[in-house]
C-alpha cells in the first residue's frame, strides 16, 4: 500500500475539502474510491467499516493510522506537515479561520448530506420537491450568514481569510459545488463567488474537483 492513501468519493463535499488541502501542501496520495450508491453503498461493506465504523469518506490512511472527519484530518495535516500553512498564526485568527470551516462543515453540509437526503425521501416518504426545498431552505439559510460575515470581514482578502488560502477556502469550495449541483442560484452571495473564483485559479483546487476524479461519473 501506498505511504498515504485518501478513501473516498469523488462526488464528496467532504473529500473534496480533504483533496484541496493535500494539493496545497503538495502530499501526494493513493486514490481509493468509495462509490456511496453502487451496490447499495459500498460505505457500508466490512472491509470499509473496518475502517471507520461511521461507514463516512473520507478516510486518510497514514503510517498505521486512520483518521476520519475531514477537518480532523486537515487538524492533522497542518501539524504534521505545517508548511504551508491552512491556518493563520495567531490564536483569534486561527479560531476565526475555524469558525468559517465549522459553519460549512457542520451548520450547511450535513443538513444536505446523501444520508440525510436519503432517509428524506426514502423512510420519511417526501416527494422530490419537498425533498429540493429542503437542500435549498438550509443551503441558502446557511450562505446567507457565511456571504454576511464574509462581506464586513476586515480578514478577508483574496480568500476567506487574506491573500493565501486556509482552511475555510478548502471547506467553501466544495459547498459552492454542492449548491450548484442543487441549482441553487449564487447569484445573492458575490463574496462568496469572488472568493470562489481565486481558488478556481489555483492547481490545488482545480486538480481536486470532482470531475477530475479517477471515479467520476
Amino acid at each position: 500500500m501506498a505511504e498515504r492513501v485518501l478513501h473516498n468519493y469523488f462526488r464528496s463535499s467532504s473529500a473534496y475539502r480533504v483533496r484541496i488541502a493535500l494539493n496545497l501542501k503538495g502530499l501526494a496520495y493513493e486514490y481509493v474510491p468509495v462509490h456511496l450508491n453502487r451496490n447499495g453503498g459500498e460505505q457500508f461493506g466490512a472491509p470499509f467499516v473496518a475502517l471507520n465504523p461511521q461507514r463516512l469518506v473520507p478516510v486518510l490512511s497514514e503510517q498505521g493510522v486512520n483518521l476520519s472527519q475531514s477537518l480532523a484530518i486537515m487538524e492533522y495535516l497542518e501539524e504534521q506537515y505545517p508548511l504551508p500553512a491552512l491556518l493563520p498564526a495567531s490564536p483569534a485568527d486561527r479560531a476565526y479561520v475555524r469558525q468559517l470551516s465549522l459553519a460549512m462543515a457542520c451548520d450547511i453540509h450535513p443538513l444536505n448530506n446523501l444520508r440525510v437526503l436519503k432517509y428524506i425521501s426514502g423512510a420519511m416518504g417526501q416527494s422530490d420537491e419537498a425533498r429540493q426545498a429542503w437542500i435549498a431552505h438550509w443551503t441558502k439559510a446557511g450562505l446567507d450568514a457565511l456571504e454576511q460575515e464574509l462581506a464586513r470581514a476586515p480578514q478577508r482578502g483574496r480568500f476567506c481569510f487574506g491573500d493565501t488560502p486556509t482552511m475555510a477556502d478548502c471547506c467553501l469550495v466544495p459547498q459552492l459545488f454542492n449548491a450548484q449541483r442543487f441549482n441553487i442560484d449564487l447569484a445573492p452571495y458575490p463574496t462568496l463567488r469572488a472568493i470562489d473564483a481565486e481558488c478556481q485559479k489555483l492547481a490545488a483546487f482545480a486538480q481536486a474537483h470532482p470531475a477530475h476524479q479517477p471515479d467520476a461519473e
